[in-house]
């Protein structure tokens, strides 16, 4: 850290970063007045709310996780099926459309991290309390029930309400770790009768999905982003997502939960908010880095033949598949909300390969996810839409918005923290990857350290995903400036 500018305070400035990017950072006095009269209990006796309190629920998350919005459950069928059902915290119960609470949660769209702290899209008392499915505690949720069959295919699905209650609260790197065979049983999966034979049930029918899922081209990245893990005021690391068995059950639910809503929504002709990443712009670029290691795609851009490109690279060179990850993802472009008419829509998810989606998973976290869940419960009950398709096209373009604005802030603090890493190696060079141009200049990650910086000189004839030798020459800790040139 630069000595002349005394110690640095890392939670001020993610506090400037979110208020620089139109975050409101703290709830006002009317959102806090109103959580008293969100802990009343609400209705849970109505006819079409199931009682699955009694099936083994449990939910794997990051470890430090507090809003929980998602368990799971699954049993094997006669017929050689497995049953999944992914239940998501009803967080509608306890934000009211319209109150404070809610127009706060609607401006600000999404939870925002930052490594120095978390500025959280609801008041704790409810993400983290109330409406977060924590172990041992009744809840109301919505519930993706999937009969998936030995090919990995969808057989049947519904979408209805429930009351759960999750046994046990676990993390990714213990369920992982264990389910990969690198440690024995953990201790809260063991406390816990049924939960061993459950989770392997449950990472059985995660494999069926994502074999399917391959099949139809989804795309497999790696190591892409790394978070600052700062305490104390000090940079004391950086933690990436490692990919492993507990991980891939939870995404290839999530995934399932997504397509499922989306497709209960279509089939009720009603106008959702979707999730898309639109084919890419610079499939030219990305078949110039597919050439460049021996493998020729298509000239029109082909889900399918890029996710066999992808894991053919992973298993040939996992070292420098974090690299090839980064380069295509920032070549296929950020995914967006739209809203398109019923029976009308043209965009899908090109990394995911499906048509149907959406996000529905995470309402404590993203507002878009809890806008899906009152267009569910107001279909699953037949009342009238709360939303006209003006205003969910209103909406999602300000979540698209904000949830651009909020990576914005996570790389901004990511930056901020590998300058001060780097403070004192100025004049060293590394090893890089071209990670992006534009009017603002070219950028490149350093390979061996968790850093992103702008070239400054040399850059001429660089492109995406070109490897570099660069050399520092500034930081600024403040802004979260790092400089190189090219050798």
């Amino acid at each position: 850290m630069n000595s002349d500018r005394g110690p640095f305070d890392f939670k001020e400035r993610a506090r400037l970063a979110v208020l620089q990017d139109g975050f409101v950072p703290d709830f006002p006095a009317d959102v806090l007045s109103e959580i008293a009269i969100q802990k009343a209990t609400p209705n849970e006796s109505a006819p079409s709310v199931r009682d699955l309190t009694a099936l083994l629920w449990s939910s794997i998350d990051n470890t430090e996780s507090k809003d929980l919005d998602q368990v799971e459950f699954a049993e094997a069928l006669p017929t050689g099926c497995i049953r999944v059902l992914i239940g998501i915290a009803d967080v509608d119960a306890r934000v009211v459309h319209g109150s404070a609470i809610d127009q706060f949660a609607r401006r600000n769209a999404t939870s925002v991290y930052t490594g120095a702290m978390t500025f959280p899209m609801l008041p704790a008392e409810l993400s983290n309390q109330l409406s977060s499915l924590n172990a041992n505690e009744e809840r109301l949720a919505l519930v993706a029930e999937l009969t998936i069959g030995a090919g990995g295919e969808v057989v049947s699905n519904l979408v209805y309400r429930a009351r759960i209650k999750n046994a046990a609260k676990l993390s990714y790197d213990e369920v992982g770790d264990w389910l990969d065979g690198k440690t024995s049983v953990p201790d809260k999966v063991k406390n816990v009768a049924g939960l061993t034979e459950q989770l392997r049930l449950q990472k059985t029918a995660a494999d069926r999905l994502m074999l399917l899922r391959q099949r139809n081209g989804t795309l497999t990245f790696g190591g892409v982003e790394v978070t600052p893990v700062i305490r104390d005021n000090e940079v004391k690391a950086f933690s990436s997502v490692q990919p492993n068995a507990a991980r891939k059950i939870i995404e290839c639910f999530m995934v399932s939960a997504n397509v499922a809503m989306a497709g209960f929504l279509r089939g009720k002709k009603i106008p959702c908010i979707r999730r898309v990443v639109r084919t890419p712009k610079r499939w030219d670029r990305i078949r110039e880095v597919a050439q460049q290691l021996g493998t020729t795609l298509p000239e029109l851009p082909d889900s399918r033949s890029l996710s066999d490109f992808l894991r053919t690279r992973k298993d040939a060179d996992p070292l420098h598949f974090p690299d090839l990850s980064l380069t295509i993802v920032k070549l296929l472009g950020p995914g967006e909300y739209i809203v398109e008419h019923v029976g009308d829509e043209r965009e899908g998810h090109f990394g995911l390969a499906v048509h149907d989606y959406t996000h529905s998973t995470a309402p404590n976290r993203r507002y878009a996810d809890l806008i899906v869940q009152r267009l569910i419960k107001g279909a699953l009950a037949g009342t009238d839409a709360c939303y006209t398709e003006i205003e969910l096209s209103e909406i999602a373009a300000h979540c698209s918005e904000r949830e651009n604005a909020a990576r914005h802030v996570e790389r901004v603090m990511r930056k901020v923290a590998a300058a001060a890493m780097l403070s004192d190696e100025i004049g060293r060079t590394f090893d890089g990857i071209i990670t992006g141009m534009s009017q603002k200049g070219t950028f490149v990650r350093l390979l061996k350290a968790p850093a992103e910086g702008r070239i400054v000189r040399g850059e001429r004839g660089l492109d995406v995903g070109d490897k570099v030798r660069v050399r520092l020459i500034s930081v600024r800790i403040n802004e979260g400036f790092i400089d190189f040139e090219a050798i």
